[in-house]
């Protein structure tokens, strides 16, 4: 035992689950000892207390310095915590040390990474992540809400926190606390420091940044120029389809009157339309790739960031219910990773009042207290990316030590960084800003000469060896997010939820509401900025005062909401918020495109209009549907090809009388996706400059932007691709859906023509396009599956491994075993409801998932349900590492108790933390 605690044996309950569960995890633990015994290749012996040093107390008692008064943690079979105190500092004291207890080297690693300090951990090779870090300098902007914006209780709620988990960490060395600290112990003498109350508020700004919205997109479009012409790019990135997928919030508009958003208002088409990018960055050509590689090397805690990333979250009244009161259903999608980004918990205060006011369980984020998703005794919520616009890069013309704007030169914002190396000599950087944000250009030679070929036209500065490139980003501006986790945690109708979602600027995310009272609504909040000019689809000229943000954001009054629609639902996964041309504001112009979103709308229609109740069952359900739009929209067209060849007519037959749903054992949906992703690859990828492409895909292609016709093939060069697979184009996702759509009645579209390849011939139409991709799919799958279409299915293509995202990704291949599980079979797929999605341009392998489910029964919370990915134990031997995957595979839900006596039903282990 560590010398701050001190243990006494609680109850005997040698026939409850988890005893039979602790004895099976001595075996797996034994297991690991015989398998690490040559030290992970390092010729240390790893002894079965070296594994089981750092598992946590989960009964007894233990002493924790600062409580007022005993704290009950009582945890189910699955481990899952339930924390019962008497005031808002025992809690929050006791959320610190339990998720400490379970989670500390996700913790660490997170909060060293959003301080650039990754090299502390893990040596020279993270320095330039460091760098790009330090730059976007997230810890300042953190220490400054924490000092200058936060409200004073949750400051008290943050700092109870942080005492709770250097309570934990006290008298204990790295081995005591993971089995990763042991591994890094053998290469290096890294020892964890005090937790404090910014590094909390610091993984805001890890989940905004990979939240951000359009980035990507912007640097797509600036290097789609270098190959495609205007109009092109616009075929790329269409409009959204508002007459097929409905926007989130269907009426309303800001009142002329008010000057508020008013939702039962009847829209007039005065909005902002189709606004296109203006001045001197039409056509621009800045060579973003270096840009877009970094971004690749940065770790995306949350996921690849791009069009297929989303979330799914729907309400249904009481008026259409079995229950007769509201359900809520959530399931984010983000990155895979071990253990799963949420830890389930349950915050209670055994009476609530002015010293103690929280009733609440959901999904939290370990390092942060408070809870994320969930609910409380009077209201739940639910959490998808709204997707706004909320960066935009800006060309900066240097000039010596300063800056060019508005036709004078403007000194450098500087400040030194020095990052601390891991059996290395310190590194000391740089970081330069200007009145558009930090030069994240700074961060990569290759970016020294960003925009040196860029075509800005006359009215640019002489740009001598090129423009730097700036950052600006809401997130980059201290704010009051922190202070919205708690207020939404106490929220106790929809009018202080709206005011919780006020402070909620960053991420800017749907939030949606049901209450006991029957009552349903959903929120859009967020700092989004107003430009000056342009629409933030590309970069802007620095120099110019036309360009750049509003002081202000969109006011909160003017931003969308909806309270209690007739229509009785209400289904937000990523879709426009509402229709531009009705309003007054632009949030962004690259929304996801409603595949996900109009199939959950259909699926609920279908049974209101049928006369059924929905139940928490079709909840459920729903989530698991994994029908695939685009195959609705191919299959018919490909079933019309007369295929000669005999092998691959014998795949095409696998198309016939199937329902396009993707169920891990169908074949026709293995090859379907192979079809598509060919089609892709045959239509659109091997037209993308090479900054897009996927590492790896050489090609012959004409010279940039070349006039000649596309058979011209003394003229083709040699390109090889050089995106990471998680972000290549084309992706596959329901942007790719809307731009094939749009063409797909054009049998003689440009798109559809391709030049010679090696031996295959040119393609000159769309069926050209659909029977090459039959055969290619035919041929690839057989090199993947085997060669008799028995043995296919979709789940042997489309898999899921779940792998520990610091060592589990660069340690020792045997190391990585140990930590990593999988892969499991998945069904469901890209923009499927189901959204277990894979990125077309690279393969089938899962790259993003639900990253957790729950469906909330309101006000019979007793009979809510949820699962996550993973497990409630960061310890990767633990039987709660991820003792839910299996069932999340099955897309089955755990009982969520939330009362008192549910609780004590569930509870099979209890510790108490006494003062």
């Amino acid at each position: 035992m560590p010398a701050n605690t001190t243990a006494s044996s609680g109850p005997s309950d040698a026939k409850k689950p988890g005893r039979k569960k602790g004895r099976r995890a001595r075996l797996i633990v034994l297991v690991l000892v015989l398998a690490l015994v040559a030290g992970v290749g390092y010729g240390a012996y790893w002894s079965v207390s070296t594994v089981r040093a750092s598992y946590p107390q989960t009964t007894g008692s233990i002493k924790l310095d600062g409580l007022s008064g005993d704290v009950e943690v009582k945890r189910d079979f699955y481990g899952i915590p339930q924390i019962y105190a008497d005031t808002d500092a025992d809690l929050f004291r006791a959320q610190g040390f339990v998720q400490a207890q379970d989670r500390f080297w996700e913790m660490d690693v997170r909060r060293h990474m959003t301080s650039g300090r990754l090299s502390e951990m893990f040596g020279a090779g993270q320095v330039e992540t460091d760098s790009f870090l330090r730059t976007l300098g997230w810890r300042q902007v953190a220490q400054k809400e924490y000092d200058e914006v936060l409200d004073e209780s949750t400051k008290k709620n943050l700092q109870a926190y942080a005492e709770g988990v250097n309570a934990y960490l006290k008298g204990k060395d790295g081995a005591d606390i993971s089995v990763e600290y042991a591994a890094l112990g053998l290469t290096n003498d890294y020892k964890p420091g005090k937790w404090t109350p910014v590094d909390s508020v610091a993984w805001l700004k890890a989940m905004a940044w990979d939240l951000r919205g359009n980035m990507q997109d912007e640097i797509d479009r600036s290097l789609l120029t270098s190959r495609l012409d205007a109009d092109q790019i616009a075929d790329l990135y269409p409009d959204y389809p508002y007459e097929r997928n409905k926007p989130i919030v269907e009426r309303g508009t800001v009142s002329p009157v008010t000057g508020k958003f008013d939702p039962a208002a009847v829209p007039s088409p005065t909005g902002l339309g189709s606004q296109t990018a203006q001045g001197a960055t039409q056509g621009l050509n800045t060579q973003l790739s270096a840009l877009s590689d970094t971004l690749d090397e940065i770790p995306a805690l949350l996921g690849p960031n791009g069009n297929g990333i989303g979330s799914n979250s729907w309400v249904v009244s009481g008026d259409h219910t079995t229950t007769g009161k509201p359900l809520l259903a959530n399931d984010p999608h983000l990155a895979p990773m071990l253990p799963s980004l949420w830890y389930q918990m349950g915050l209670h205060c055994r009476q609530i009042s002015a010293t103690c006011q929280y009733n609440t369980a959901g999904y939290t984020f370990s390092g942060m207290p408070g809870v994320i998703i969930g609910h409380n005794q009077d209201i739940a919520w639910g959490f998808t990316n709204l997707g706004a616009d909320v960066t935009d890069l800006f060309l900066e013309k240097v000039s010596g030590d300063g800056y060019q704007y508005d036709g004078k030169v403007r000194p450098f914002t500087t400040r030194q960084e020095t990052i601390k190396v891991a059996g290395g000599r310190d590194r000391t950087i740089t970081v330069r800003e200007t009145n558009n944000g930090p030069l994240v250009s700074d961060r990569s030679r290759e970016l020294d000469k960003v925009g040196q070929k860029a075509p800005v036209g006359n009215a640019a500065p002489d740009r001598a060896d090129g423009y730097a490139v700036a950052l600006k980003w809401t997130a980059l501006q201290p704010g009051k997010s922190m202070d919205a986790v708690f207020e939404l945690n106490r929220a106790k109708d929809f009018t202080s939820f709206r005011r919780a979602a006020q402070h909620f600027e960053v991420p800017s995310q749907n939030l949606l509401y049901a209450d006991t009272k029957g009552n349903i609504g959903y929120q859009a909040p967020g700092k989004i900025p107003v430009r000056l000019k342009g629409d933030g689809t590309l970069p802007s000229p620095g120099w110019s005062a036309e360009y750049g943000w509003k002081r202000e954001p969109v006011p909160f009054d003017e931003l969308p909401y909806e309270y209690n629609p007739k229509r009785g639902y209400i289904v937000t996964a990523n879709q426009a918020v509402i229709d531009e041309s009705a309003y007054p504001h632009l949030l962004t112009k690259d929304w996801g495109y409603g595949a996900r979103s109009q199939r959950i709308n259909d699926l609920i229609a279908q049974k209101i209009k049928g006369g059924e109740k929905v139940s928490t069952d079709d909840m459920q359900k729903m989530q698991m549907d994994n029908t695939s739009q685009i195959a609705a929209l191919l299959v018919p067209e490909l079933l019309k090809i007369n295929i000669p060849d005999p092998s691959v007519r014998e795949a095409q037959k696998l198309l016939e009388g199937w329902d396009y749903t993707q169920e891990p054992d169908s074949a026709a949906a293995a090859y379907f996706n192979g079809v598509w992703r060919n089609i892709l690859k045959l239509t659109f990828g091997n037209k993308l400059p090479k900054e897009l492409r996927v590492k790896g895909d050489c090609l012959n292609v004409p010279p940039a932007r070349s006039s000649g016709p596309v058979d011209e093939q003394k003229r083709l060069v040699r390109e090889c691709g050089q995106r990471d697979g998680d972000t290549a184009q084309p992706d596959g996702g329901d942007r790719w859906y809307q731009v094939v759509r749009e063409i797909m009645d054009d049998q003689d579209n440009e798109w559809w023509k391709a030049p010679a390849q090696g031996r295959e011939d040119a393609l000159v139409s769309r069926d050209d396009v659909f029977a090459r991709a039959m055969k290619d799919a035919r041929w690839e799958l057989t090199a993947k599956l085997g060669k008799s279409i028995s043995t296919w299915s979709w789940g042997r293509l489309h898999r899921l491994t779940l792998k520990n995202q610091t060592l589990g990704t660069e340690g020792p291949a045997l190391l990585q075993r140990a930590l990593n599980r999988g892969p499991w079979n998945l069904g469901g797929g890209e923009a499927a409801v189901n959204a277990t999605g894979w990125n077309a341009a690279s393969g089938y392998e899962v790259v993003w998932v639900p990253s957790m489910r729950m469906v909330v029964n309101v006000g019979d919370w007793d009979k809510s349900r949820w699962i996550n990915l993973s497990g409630a134990s960061g310890h990767a031997f633990n039987a709660n590492y991820t003792d839910q995957t299996d069932k999340w595979v099955e897309g089955e839900l755990l009982d969520w108790s939330f009362g008192a006596d549910a609780v004590g039903e569930s509870t099979v282990d209890t510790l108490t933390l006494k003062p």
